[in-house]
């Protein structure tokens, strides 16, 4: 295998309503394909301390 850039690079997703309500913010690590998926994410995912699913934001 040639070794060479890698496409895949790992996240960190951050929910965007927690900070509204003044709740502790729930953060979640995945990888995604730069080349391919040049934005940010914008996920559904579980929030504990809202106990509901929110948006999840890619943060830098």
């Amino acid at each position: 295998m040639a070794k060479g850039k890698e496409n895949r690079i790992i996240i960190t997703l951050e929910c965007t309503e927690a900070k509204k309500e003044g709740k502790p913010v729930s953060r979640y690590s995945t990888t995604k394909n730069k080349k391919n998926t040049t934005e940010r994410l914008l996920l559904k995912k579980y929030n504990p301390n809202l106990q509901r699913h929110t948006v999840h934001k890619e943060i830098k």
